[in-house]
């Protein structure tokens, strides 16, 4: 199926950026439409199940459908196939963020920018992010 993509460069370390895509914990702060995570797992890993609380309040499964590590994760969100998430070191200290969604969910890609800005704020202020 064919995917929208939207991404951002990033001046962090990729393993910086990996970590705070990957910590079920880090998700509310650069997701725009996660509010809270659980799960048996503490981070991303093929398999991994747990529920995301949406900003409309209301609470829905998820499962991690594919990893590759330090490279890319995909997951479904009420078994609907969701974002994907693909990192790669673009230069030194700079990291290439590109989230997908499947073409019907285009509108999606809105969120998706904001999510990205986030996830690019709170990576180069985290310390072990810039400058590596």
């Amino acid at each position: 199926m064919k995917r929208i993509v939207a991404g951002i460069d990033i001046n962090a370390d990729v393993n910086c950026v990996w970590d705070l895509l990957t910590r079920f914990e880090d998700w509310p702060a650069w997701g725009t439409t996660v509010t809270a995570v659980m799960s048996p797992r503490s981070r991303v890993a093929p398999g991994a199940t747990g529920r995301v609380r949406t900003i409309l309040g209301f609470w829905l499964p998820f499962e991690i459908t594919d990893v590759v590590d330090g490279t890319s994760w995909h997951w479904k969100v009420a078994g609907v196939p969701a974002t994907g998430h693909i990192i790669r070191r673009v230069g030194p200290g700079i990291t290439r963020v590109e989230f997908t969604v499947p073409w019907p969910a285009a509108p999606y890609v809105v969120a998706l920018r904001t999510s990205l800005r986030r996830l690019k704020r709170l990576a180069e202020r985290t310390p072990q992010g810039a400058g590596e």
